[in-house]
């Protein structure tokens, strides 16, 4: 499986090794079972992120990601707490992909 991935961060510059950390965190432990289910050598799987903080001084997150070409959307906003939102947003694609 090939992983490509896109990490923006507004306004997060000193926040860059904690949120890549957690993106590491979730794709290799939480999601390698599920990922594996597509069994595929050319399987491409593409995780684009972008997160800002916005003027609440709280988080905005829109996660997306294309695997077996089937495309999946989150977005939350007004988030305290960084590692929650990033934990919580690949929990539901977690889900998602546990049904198909």
């Amino acid at each position: 499986m090939e992983l490509q991935r896109k990490v923006n961060l507004k306004n997060l510059d000193n926040d860059r090794a904690v949120v890549d950390r957690l993106i590491d965190e979730n794709i290799t432990q939480k999601l390698d079972q599920y990922l594996q289910k597509f069994n595929k050598t050319d399987l491409v799987c593409k995780v684009w992120l972008s997160m800002e903080r916005n003027k609440k001084w709280l988080f905005n997150w829109v996660l997306q990601i294309l695997v077996d070409w089937k495309k999946f959307r989150y977005a939350r906003e007004d988030y305290k707490k960084l590692d929650d939102l990033i934990n919580h947003l690949f929990d539901h694609f977690k889900e998602k992909l546990a049904k198909k």
